[in-house]
């Protein structure tokens, strides 16, 4: 699976640009998540074991919250074992355990929105441009009308977060440009976007121009409006790097002159390159699907979620043109907790952990955001 994955890879996860699409006919929006649901994976249980690596444990007890103030629009990444270009619109085992994986502990800050969409399969990366080209087009125009269904039913004026990963996060960064970057209505009522692993670009040295006009990147946990990116590396991105690169892997094409891959630590968007300690949280169950086979090692724990506070650092590092969240590992050498791993391969580094390895963070992060958006709206 690893391999196959590697070698098809630069053939187009997903197709440069995802070309300029008209707003999709209206059908019915089949959600993942939204308030409300039946055995909605977004509000699961959130109860983690927090193993310090020195033998010590204790149960930590989180519950979504009653009445959020704001909402998470989230668009999951590439987890479809479909054999078709786009993924039918029938959810499967793998869209409720990303949901759970990803999304779910936001909910103690948000009400948590997730789109069913066609996504891009996992079978299909690779294929024939002509036809990846289509499926890329047809992937967005479900999340687009999936985010114009959400705002005519459902946001009602609220506040709200997009957070998205790999896939999920080019989508989302074609959508903040045709819909949100230059409306300025829109742009109050964003309290932050949240793209890992999708390469989002500035201007070299700046916080915005790149992909993004008018949202800039994040470099305050008070500050709104704006976003957090990076993809994360155990080792520095090698040369043919998928991510971390301007232009290099997926979302490419088009000049990468003067453009830099924002990175925003989630610890503290402010810049720094101090090492500063993460609180990753993982999933005691195995995942679901083609993915599964090439997931990190599942850590054992008789609560659904783990925590392994000390056990990573991270900091934004940029060199050989290249720019990345640096992850280190910081355990002793008699830790005998679980570590991520490139299972990928070096030119993906840590992707499928890039969410976990700092949910806490990120959460800390959307809940400091809420709270100042609140204040300056009632302010």
């Amino acid at each position: 699976m690893t391999s196959t994955i590697s070698r098809q890879a630069r053939a187009g996860f997903l197709v440069a640009g995802l070309l300029a699409v008209s707003t999709p006919a209206g059908a019915a929006t089949i959600w993942l998540c939204r308030p409300g649901l039946a055995n909605d994976p977004c509000t699961s249980d959130l109860t983690a074991t927090v193993e310090t690596g020195k033998g010590h444990t204790r149960v930590e007890h989180a519950s979504p919250a009653t009445h959020p103030k704001v909402d998470c629009f989230y668009v999951y990444p590439t987890v479809s074992s479909q054999s078709t270009p786009n993924a039918t619109l029938t959810i499967d085992p793998e869209e409720t355990a990303v949901a759970m994986q990803q999304a779910s502990r936001f909910s103690q800050v948000c009400r948590v929105f997730a789109p069913l969409y066609p996504q891009i399969t996992i079978p299909a990366i690779g294929g024939p441009p002509g036809v990846l080209a289509q499926a890329g087009v047809i992937a967005y125009e479900g999340v687009l009308a999936a985010w114009q269904d959400y705002l005519a039913n459902d946001n009602q004026g609220r506040g709200v977060v997009l957070i998205g990963h790999s896939q999920g996060s080019f989508h989302l960064i074609q959508l903040i440009k045709d819909q949100i970057d230059a409306n300025p209505t829109l742009r109050k009522q964003l309290v932050s976007a949240i793209l890992l692993g999708g390469n989002v670009t500035v201007k070299s040295g700046q916080d915005a121009g790149g992909d993004f006009q008018n949202v800039p990147a994040c470099r305050s946990s008070k500050q709104t409006g704006c976003v957090v990116a990076y993809s994360s590396f155990d080792n520095p991105p090698p040369a043919d790097s998928l991510f971390g690169r301007p232009g290099g892997g997926f979302g490419g094409g088009g000049s990468t002159t003067g453009l830099d891959i924002l990175c925003v630590n989630p610890v503290s968007p402010k810049r720094n390159t101090k090492p500063l300690a993460l609180q990753p949280y993982f999933m005691t169950t195995p995942f679901p699907g083609l993915l599964g086979a090439v997931a990190v090692p599942v850590p054992s724990a008789p609560t659904p979620w783990v925590r392994f506070p000390g056990l990573y650092r991270a900091h934004c590092e940029q060199a050989n043109g290249a720019t990345w969240l640096q992850i280190d590992d910081v355990g002793s050498a008699s830790d005998a907790r679980p570590r991520v791993r490139d299972t990928l391969g070096p030119t993906w580094g840590l992707h499928l952990v890039d969410v976990n390895i700092a949910l806490g963070d990120l959460v800390r992060l959307v809940r400091g955001q809420a709270a100042a958006y609140l204040r300056h709206r009632h302010g």
